[in-house]
């Protein structure tokens, strides 16, 4: 009998396999039984319904439509500016809400979002995320840049969330669902006196964080740099900072081992350099930090210095977070594929959404890159559930830093996550899981500074880099 591989094998309703070498003429005899059978009712009504309704949903159901898109500020937090993104839908009662708060440029956002993006994105498919984040990005032409990266991450977070909305699940359901039960977090302790640090870190270890990040007094200890001779001369503002290197680069050891001796071996210490020092000073620094075994230390170089990356890991075995002020592609994926750094700490709306974080999470994770995506004070409670629903699914998910919302910020943003025993602890709400309720939002306008970084100097008044 001679066998055909156009004809499969056949299946019945009530048994698996019947026969694997079926001759042509057999199977035009099934086919014709079949066809006969099917005439006179012999067949399964339910799947053919099922295939029916299944059809006409594919060709003729009503697709759901963005009918506006458009950007809502509130300064719930005092100083720090969010930027809320809601979008409309053709269905009645169906909006997402997306987080594209930049707090430094945050009424550039709205132009972008209310003059350029609702336009664009008016009319199509809420469906379509990846389709619409791809065309968007390029409508621009120019791109990664803050601006619009932080209005296109409002734009794609806020279809997540209809996403999520739609289907009646949280959006990490969406993509695969929990690798772990919460996510475990950071919390911050910074002070210039050393024994003050010591008690704050004993607190913050009695409410149950595990990980602690320490700061002598702030970014690069600006306390202990003294009457700089940039001021004596005129130069610059009166309220420009000061911070000379070599203060902080003697107090960060200190600070180490003083906290390790009265705080034990087994809290997980971080430090953030933020870029203030030159990159060989930072070098060394990792260096002599190793004794006291951080769990990272934070931002080593600036950006426009990745370069110094090589050099960095082949002198120290000390693990090294970057990225908080990435927008591009052409900053992480070198760093990653050489394996340069271990803890991815992208700031999720400055790089675009939660579409290319997926994607960064996914490479990462080849490379033996974790997570740690940056989650300050100025991040909304929606980015900041992005984080969260980003971190229960990945694999290669390392820490998420947080931050402690004040009473205005919850009543404005129900269901901002909460923290038990060090752990964010975050609802199962369809979407992100956080409402925003723009009336009484109205209740807390942006302050009237504009809100960008004040200047910080060496003595001679050189600008240092945050």
């Amino acid at each position: 009998m001679r066998t055909d591989a156009a004809f499969p094998p056949r299946f019945s309703p009530n048994c698996f396999l019947v026969n694997t070498t079926i001759s042509r003429r057999l199977a035009l005899k099934t086919l014709g039984l079949g066809a006969g059978l099917s005439s006179v009712g012999f067949v399964d009504r339910g799947a053919q319904a099922a295939e029916a309704a299944s059809g006409r949903a594919n060709r003729g159901s009503k697709a759901v439509k963005i009918t506006k898109v458009r950007a809502i500020t509130c300064a719930t937090q005092g100083t720090i500016r969010f930027v809320v993104i809601r979008v409309d839908t053709s269905e009645p009662g169906l909006y997402g809400l997306g987080c594209g708060t930049y707090n430094q440029r945050p009424l550039t956002v709205v132009t972008a979002v209310n003059e350029y993006l609702d336009p664009f994105a008016r009319g199509r498919d809420v469906d379509d995320i990846e389709d619409i984040w791809q065309n968007a990005y390029t409508s621009s032409y120019w791109r990664n840049g803050p601006v619009m990266n932080n209005a296109l991450s409002g734009l794609d977070l806020a279809l997540w969330d209809i996403k999520g909305k739609r289907t009646q699940m949280p959006v990490y359901q969406l993509i695969g669902g929990r690798a772990r039960f919460a996510v475990d977090t950071y919390t911050h302790c910074s002070a210039g006196d050393l024994k003050q640090l010591e008690d704050q870190v004993k607190a913050r270890q009695a409410e149950g964080y595990r990980h602690i990040r320490i700061q002598p007094g702030g970014y690069g200890a600006l306390h202990l740099s003294k009457n700089p001779d940039f001021r004596a001369a005129g130069f610059g503002l009166p309220g420009d900072q000061h911070m000379d290197a070599l203060p902080y680069l003697k107090a960060v050891p200190k600070m180490f081992a003083h906290i390790r001796s009265t705080c034990g071996e087994t809290v997980e210490l971080l430090h953030d350099i933020h870029e203030r020092v030159e990159p060989n000073h930072a070098i060394n620094l990792c260096r002599e930090l190793e004794q006291y075994r951080p769990f990272f230390i934070e931002d080593p170089f600036s950006p426009e210095q990745n370069g110094w990356f090589a050099q960095l890991r082949a002198r120290t075995s000390v693990p090294i977070a970057m990225g908080e002020l990435f927008n591009s592609p052409h900053e992480w994926v070198p760093l990653l594929k050489d394996r340069l750094i271990d803890y991815l700490r992208v700031h999720i709306t400055q790089a675009g959404g939660f579409t290319p974080a997926r994607k960064m999470a996914a490479l990462a994770e080849w490379f033996g890159v974790r997570s740690a995506w940056h989650g300050p004070g100025d991040l909304s409670p929606i980015g900041h559930a992005a984080n969260i629903h980003l971190d229960l699914n990945i694999h290669n998910f390392g820490i998420q830093e947080t931050t402690r919302f004040n009473d205005a910020t919850r009543e404005v943003f129900p269901g901002t996550h909460t923290i038990e025993n060090g752990y964010a602890i975050h609802n199962d709400a369809p979407g992100w899981g956080v409402e925003f309720d723009e009336e009484k939002a109205k209740k807390y306008p942006l302050p009237a500074h504009p809100g960008y970084w004040e200047p910080v100097r060496r003595r001679d008044g050189t600008a240092v880099r945050p």
